[in-house]
């Protein structure tokens, strides 16, 4: 059992370091130090970036549903963009760009670390805050600051960048291209300002991990979602600092004239470019040293999210907890070895490659287990068909498909044929999306709660899990087979043939977006008209149900002492 009694030893720390509670609304709400405050603001956050990056794909979806058609409401709406209610090449590709790394920088990659990540660590561990507070409220409002460059990238003169999220050299850095215009330098100053942020936060988590735990709570005690939290704190503290790196020199390639990633001899609009000559090869290495352990920075916290989930509704202890611990660590260390595997077509050596693919085909094992420990778990539990086992089952079904399809990438030979379709756009939906955002989703209400003190209807909770999951497969499926058939991806026109299952696509598209629509409504609604809620409704473990819904400002009315396993769940019960 937990025990809740003073431990001296946290409790020294907690009063030295404890800030003074905010009095104006200002210090509160907006510049707050308390973890939970600023989770919240991550999560804010990152709710309207979806919905922004979700408007701009559904922008991509209704030009692929008619290519070459006029549509007047685009005309109207967009006169420069879609001048004759037909989208230009132009527009179609800043669309496509800022959707991407809308979604990759400021949803998945902010919302489960940086937002349930600040919220749940502290409480889960025992302690009264994130180690560094201050430096906390400097991490989110660096990534806030990273967003809004973001946004000004649309309304500036040039308009958004056209290079895709991945920012290709040499497109990206060539300043005398008239197609790339101040839009590109903000966006590059974004994702600059987005590593700085991610860095100093990766720092917090790494320090409040190791050192405010409760007494007892030894790592191996550790809830498998602060497992995933430090281990991706981990990744971010080695990762980011290569992409920032490799920003600051593409901004300088821009506009200082140097030649990083701008090779020799390059004409534009029939322009000679007066470059000593760089390597665009260079920006693809470093940026998928970055990129492919950022795919684990985003799918972590949800797996860690999905080991809470998957405990609680079968009553269980997670089967092998250790394996399902110690393979976090196994998928950061792979995860720094494979980035070669997305650049099998740039030229690399054959033999790199095999190498690459050896390990990309290893990397799958760790997330094996996880999915395998999983079920396990549920196999035999009591299992109540609440909202939060909907999205376990969805979560469940959607990651196995992106695990598997990518062993089809992991290959050369098939990689050559696939690489740059839309295989690779739904391999990649189906485990960011598909598992990511299940996971969030998933979160959200199992922890909805305890963050607002309030209930929701359950029945809308699984009708918009079934509709999520029912139109991420209509929208993402097809686009497997168009890959396999030989559509490139980033292109606004297609074949004939091609048709049909791209308006399956963007049909699922729309059922997608209503599954996103529907919880905004209901858990608005559950703040204002729900029901108190319990400190533990769902009859959960873990130090987070054993304060009050929503917990206090230091957490903890007295420090816990935690005395036994994760999970230890007693004889099967109804909850």
């Amino acid at each position: 059992m937990t025990e809740v009694q003073l431990s001296p030893e946290v409790a020294e720390y907690t009063e030295v370091h404890r800030h003074p509670e905010p009095k104006s609304f200002l210090w509160k709400y907006i510049f707050s130090v308390d973890h939970k405050v600023i989770g919240i603001q991550y999560l804010l956050l990152a709710v309207v970036a979806v919905f922004v990056g979700m408007a701009l794909s559904l922008l991509v979806r209704l030009r692929l549903v008619w290519p070459e058609e006029s549509i007047p409401l685009l005309g109207t709406l967009f006169p420069v963009g879609a001048p004759d209610g037909v989208m230009t090449p132009e527009f179609y590709l800043a669309m496509l760009t800022m959707h991407g790394t809308i979604m990759v920088f400021m949803v998945l990659t902010t919302a489960p670390q940086g937002g349930f990540g600040n919220y749940f660590l502290p409480i889960q561990i025992g302690a009264a805050d994130m180690a560094f507070p201050r430096l906390n409220m400097l991490s989110f409002w660096t990534t806030f600051v990273s967003f809004a460059l973001l946004m000004a990238a649309f309304v500036v003169e040039g308009g958004a960048p056209i290079t895709g999220w991945t920012g290709y050299p040499p497109l990206s850095a060539v300043p005398e291209a008239a197609i790339q215009g101040l839009g590109q330098d903000l966006w590059i100053a974004s994702i600059a300002a987005f590593c700085i942020a991610s860095l100093l936060g990766a720092l917090n988590f790494i320090v409040t991990t190791l050192d405010l735990r409760a007494k007892g709570l030894t790592m191996m005690r550790l809830p498998l979602t602060c497992w995933t939290w430090f281990v991706t704190a981990i990744l971010g503290l080695l990762a980011f600092g290569v992409l920032l790196a490799a920003g600051v020199l593409l901004l300088m390639d821009r506009n200082v004239g140097t030649s990083f990633f701008v090779p020799a001899g390059l004409v534009v609009s029939d322009k000679q470019i007066d470059h000593s000559g760089g390597s665009p090869i260079l920006w693809q290495h470093l940026f998928w040293f970055y990129s492919h352990p950022a795919v684990y920075i985003m799918i972590l916290p949800s797996m860690g999210v999905m080991s809470e989930m998957v405990a609680c509704v079968a009553r269980k202890r997670v089967f092998g907890y250790e394996f399902v611990a110690f393979s976090s660590v196994a998928i950061a260390i792979l995860g720094f070895l494979v980035w070669g595997h997305h650049m099998f077509v740039s030229s690399q050596s054959t033999y790199a490659g095999m190498v690459f693919s050896v390990i990309t085909f290893l990397v799958a094992v760790p997330s094996a287990i996880k999915t395998f420990n999983w079920t396990a778990t549920l196999y035999k539990g009591s299992i109540v068909y609440d909202t939060s086992m909907f999205y376990v089952y969805g979560y469940l079904g959607l990651f196995l498909v992106g695990g598997l399809t990518g062993l089809f990438l992991s290959s050369m030979g098939l990689d050559i044929h696939l690489h740059d379709t839309y295989f690779v756009v739904a391999h990649f939906h189906y485990i960011m999306v598909g598992g990511q955002v299940m996971g969030y989703l998933g979160g959200i209400h199992f922890w909805w709660p305890k963050i607002t003190g309030k209930m929701y209807p359950d029945i809308w909770g699984r009708v918009s899990a079934l509709l999520v999951f029912l139109g991420f497969n209509l929208t993402f499926f097809p686009q497997f087979i168009l890959g396999y058939m030989g559509m490139p991806r980033r292109y606004h026109v297609y074949p004939d043939e091609f048709q049909v299952l791209n308006v399956a696509s963007s049909l699922g598209a729309s059922i997608l977006a209503l599954g996103y629509l529907i919880p905004g409504a209901y858990l608005t609604w559950s703040i204002f008209k729900g029901p108190n809620a319990p400190d533990n409704p769902w009859g959960a473990k873990g130090l987070e149900w054993e304060t009050t819904s929503p917990p206090p400002t230091f957490n903890f009315d007295e420090t816990p002492v935690v005395t036994e396993e994760a999970y230890q769940y007693g004889p099967i019960e109804e909850h």
